[in-house]
């Protein structure tokens, strides 16, 4: 068991971490540049919404090398800031992702169940373009300062070093322990319950009103509700495991080497698939969503015009060179 969860560490981890790197640069710099050129145009607040989360994922697959070549080597090789600052990038897109879901889900709330509001409107705009910000970003922020205070990288004796928390030594099992039940409770169980309950009163809205006039909202709430399904499928394996990590570590569960090699085994499988969100949400949008699709396109078009408006100018630009050069050659 031993020997098959190194492997896991140091061949399964790096092949799926530089696949979620790949993957996650690629559809998500897509997704940035199609949603930004819609903007310009016309975007929806769900769309404005929508772009604050792969730009997160954006920052979180640019740590993914330094963790690929860490579980490669089984020795982290960049120092104490880089691995404090890996760490706030991790803390930061976990909570800032789960929190900006549950803002798309009260601006859905408020687009279905409070459509004739009079102060829907400015309201909604209020939360997509002042409110998010302190709703969303400065408390995963906040909830990242504990890295900044705990996350080093520690020499050890057998000669390699290691990137992780490092706690006071005579209760160090209770402080990892609670920081394990907050990502759980705080990063999944709070924020899935809201969601559950949004996305409850929104379909039964949906299901009530005429088919005509709701279609757009249930196309928007669709692929909204697909993304949230996304981000909890993904987390929740590494939640159990965190979980029940925590009640070792607390001793509510009795503890033992089998357990123990279990778990190790759990959390090597379900850390990269908590990873992997980062690269399935434009798949989603790919594929769900069809505001996303034409917008895609138009920028492919808009793409492709640039690109022929600026090759003429290139080869006259390069034959007026040539002239130049050709004259003075002459000349000389």
């Amino acid at each position: 068991e031993h020997l098959m969860t190194d492997e896991l560490q140091q061949v399964f981890l790096p092949v799926v971490y530089a696949l979620i790197f790949i993957l996650g640069i690629t559809g998500n710099g897509l997704v940035v540049i199609v949603l930004g050129c819609q903007r310009r145009s016309k975007c929806s607040l769900t769309d404005w919404y929508r772009l604050h989360l792969p730009a997160a994922d954006l920052l979180f697959v640019l740590s993914l090398p330094f963790w690929a070549v860490d579980a490669a080597l089984a020795d982290w090789r960049f120092g104490s800031a880089t691995c404090v600052g890996v760490h706030v990038i991790y803390t930061v897109n976990l909570y800032g992702s789960v929190l900006i879901l549950a803002f798309i889900s009260l601006d859905r709330y408020l687009a279905v169940v409070r459509a004739t509001d009079t102060n829907t409107g400015g309201l909604r705009q209020l939360l997509a373009h002042r409110l998010v910000y302190i709703g969303a970003w400065l408390p995963a922020g906040l909830l990242a300062v504990p890295d900044l205070i705990f996350a080093r990288a520690q020499e050890r004796a057998e000669g390699f070093t290691l990137c992780q928390r490092l706690y006071p030594e005579a209760n160090a099992p209770i402080w990892a322990a609670v920081f394990h039940l907050q990502l759980v409770l705080v990063g999944l169980v709070i924020p899935g319950l809201v969601l559950l309950v949004c996305y409850c009163v929104i379909v039964t809205r949906l299901t009530r009103g005429p088919l005509g006039g709701q279609r757009q909202k249930r196309r928007a709430v669709r692929t909204t509700i697909a993304l949230v399904l996304c981000f909890f499928l993904c987390w929740l394996p590494y939640g159990v495991g965190i979980f029940v990590d925590a009640l070792l570590r607390l001793e509510v569960l009795p503890s033992s080497c089998r357990l123990e090699a279990a778990l190790g085994m759990w959390l090597s499988v379900a850390e990269p698939m908590a990873f992997a969100h980062c690269c399935l949400n434009p798949l989603l949008y790919a594929f769900l969503g069809a505001g996303f699709k034409s917008s895609a396109r138009r920028a492919l078009t808009l793409s492709r015009a640039s690109s022929l408006k600026i090759l003429p100018r290139r080869r006259h630009g390069a034959s007026t060179t040539t002239e130049s050069e050709s004259s003075s050659l002459h000349s000389s």
